[in-house]
């Protein structure tokens, strides 16, 4: 069996991304902290690693003889980002740089990096397409661009394999209600599961770009192995399909209510050309579907 790691794949995508390679026959190796992992997470047919991504010498020998590694691993809170830069970017920009040298040193032949929208910022034009300039408004975001930076040099100096996902808001079973994955769908799940009001920042006219982990999965595999990339290229995993935060609410029913406004991009929708003309890529998942099996999955009526 080949073997591959999923960095932080005790969490909500690296978990599913696991359960993926475990179902295609890999060896799969899970290398997670558990600072926001999941002990039910982990699917116990991968070999597990309780290591922190910026200890580079716990890392290193992990990396032996692996051919594939995602790294999923971060710090990914957007205020929490905002009031610890240096923290955050110790986790989120240094630790890449310890599992992209633990990849260089070994050998491995490609790397699939969590990139982020968060790193477009706010844009004059929708869709988000992945030319245009950076405008990340979190240090969070920032570390995210440094990362697709930093897995294209790689590329280009070392000849390591590397493709950087830029997921839009990912949303699906298993996601937790804090953390820049946790999308306004968890979190409001997590409010009617606890019969409270769903709170709605600002005037909820802000919109977002939703992509099923399911597709988010779909497209880290056929990076893993598909023939196009491996540059350091950067690719848009999203949908162009807009949702408002006032729409969510009212397709989940219940109360809601209105907070103050905090800074964050006012609306995003992903240009997916590249996606589809370099991974062959488009989301099949239905939204308004997988809200219903969403409900279900989280005992709500």
């Amino acid at each position: 069996m080949e073997k591959v790691i999923v960095t932080g794949g005790a969490g909500f995508i690296g978990s599913h991304i696991v359960d993926a390679l475990i179902e295609l026959g890999y060896e799969v190796h899970i290398i997670d902290n558990m600072s926001a992992g999941k002990e039910e997470n982990i699917n116990p047919k991968a070999i597990m690693h309780n290591i922190d991504i910026r200890d580079y010498e716990k890392l290193l020998p992990i990396f032996e003889n692996a051919k594939y590694v995602f790294h999923e691993a971060a710090m990914p809170q957007v205020e929490y980002s905002m009031h610890n830069p240096i923290e955050t970017h110790d986790i989120n920009v240094n630790g890449l740089l310890n599992v992209l040298e633990a990849c260089r040193v070994n050998k491995v032949k490609r790397l699939v990096f969590a990139a982020s929208s968060a790193a477009y910022g706010n844009q004059d034009t929708l869709p988000l397409v992945e030319t245009m300039e950076m405008k990340p408004l979190s240090p969070y975001g920032t570390h995210k661009l440094i990362g697709e930076i930093y897995c294209s040099l790689y590329s280009r100096i070392y000849n390591l394999e590397t493709v950087s996902l830029k997921y839009f808001n990912v949303y699906g079973p298993r996601q937790s209600s804090t953390g820049a994955y946790a999308s306004v769908i968890a979190k409001f799940l997590d409010l009617k599961k606890s019969n409270m009001p769903m709170t709605i920042t600002g005037d909820g006219e802000q919109t977002r770009s939703f992509v099923h982990v399911h597709d988010v999965v779909k497209a880290n595999l056929i990076a893993m192995t598909g023939e196009n990339v491996g540059k350091g290229e950067v690719i848009n995993i999203g949908t162009e399909e807009m949702y408002s935060v006032n729409q969510i609410a009212k397709l989940l029913g219940g109360e809601f209510v209105y907070i103050d406004p905090r800074i964050e991009p006012r609306a995003t929708s992903a240009d997916i050309a590249k996606a589809k003309e370099l991974l062959n890529w488009e989301p099949n998942v239905k939204f308004e579907d997988a809200l219903i099996e969403l409900k279900k999955y989280n005992n709500i009526a």
